[in-house]
């Protein structure tokens, strides 16, 4: 399918009321451009590490809409023109100018497989479910996984870290509690490196199913890995389920703004000697980080390790 392109080039002031007008028209899926910098504030309810840098803002913005190229006659486009031209005497709409360009659908769910092929982690080999397991393969932890479009392959920095410290810490039946656990990965790999048993907990009700789905993929039993949606922070249902003192590792591959929470409740689910591995953090937030679990009496800080700009934080629950 084809669809036509249209780019209004208006101001940052005008926006909220383009993209009613769009709605209003039954168009959706409006696109906002500007360089409208996120506050703290905003970064902080978003869970945002790190604020990008934005050119400078010039009160200028672009408002795109897409419609279908059989169907587009330009009835809805003069309605456009008309609705942009009647909000002049509200705001200031800037230039109003409407560009018509061209694009074409595209099978985005599977053209990126062509990007991403099988690689390793010291003895781990991570490979996508469309690819054959090698002679090279054979005999070594291999992790097949098909993470569709929303969860992660394993090849980030921070998942590496964290993978890395399962490799070093997990020991044959341990129990593994995987906070904000997304496709199950870490989860899968600890019980490739022998863990007992994972359970899993996350916000996206999402993460259940990715989760399921890649312990189907690696002959996992729902049994050995379990997965709930809710908060273990705050949530008292969500940590009774989880339950208490009753884990040899905790891995969570987290923002830091969640880390920091969870870093001062998490030990109430850990054995003494039990480890806690993180990851998730930019390394301009690992001394804040640092320093909030270092505010809790219960753990003591093993390792800091860095990959790239991302750090892992490995804390041990020392009573």
């Amino acid at each position: 399918m084809k669809w036509n392109k249209y780019s209004i080039k208006t101001t940052t002031e005008a926006v909220d009321l383009i993209s009613a007008s769009l709605s209003e028209l039954g168009i959706e899926g409006i696109e906002i451009c500007d360089n409208v910098q996120l506050t703290q504030e905003e970064a902080k309810s978003m869970f945002v590490d790190f604020i990008p840098d934005l050119p400078e803002d010039d009160g200028s913005a672009v408002v795109n809409f897409y419609l279908d190229s059989d169907e587009d006659d330009h009835t809805i486009l003069d309605k456009v023109k008309e609705e942009i031209e009647g909000l002049r005497i509200f705001c200031n709409i800037g230039e109003g100018t409407i560009t018509e360009s061209e694009t074409e659908d595209k099978d985005w769910i599977n053209n990126w497989k062509q990007y991403w092929h099988t690689f390793n982690i010291g003895d781990l080999y991570i490979k996508p479910t469309w690819e054959e397991v090698t002679e090279e393969m054979k005999g070594h932890p291999i992790l097949s996984i098909d993470p569709g479009t929303a969860f992660g392959t394993g090849s980030h920095e921070t998942t590496r870290l964290v993978i890395r410290q399962l490799q070093k810490y997990v020991k044959p039946g341990d129990e593994v509690l995987d906070v904000g656990c997304g496709s199950g990965i870490l989860s899968v790999v600890a019980l490739k490196y022998g863990a007992g048993h994972a359970f899993g907990t996350d916000l996206d009700p999402n993460a259940i199913i990715a989760s399921h789905e890649n312990a189907d993929q690696n002959d996992i039993s729902h049994e050995q890995l379990e997965v709930i949606e809710g908060n273990i922070i705050d949530d008292k249902a969500i940590k009774d389920a989880c339950g208490y003192e009753k884990y040899d590792i905790v891995c969570a591959n987290i923002l830091a703004d969640v880390l920091e929470p969870l870093s001062t409740c998490i030990h109430e689910h850990m054995k003494v000697g039990a480890y806690f591995i993180t990851s998730g953090i930019i390394d301009m937030k690992e001394e804040e980080v640092v320093t909030a679990f270092k505010a809790n009496p219960h753990l003591e800080i093993v390792e800091v390790n860095h990959d790239g700009e991302w750090v892992n934080v490995t804390a041990r629950r020392a009573n």
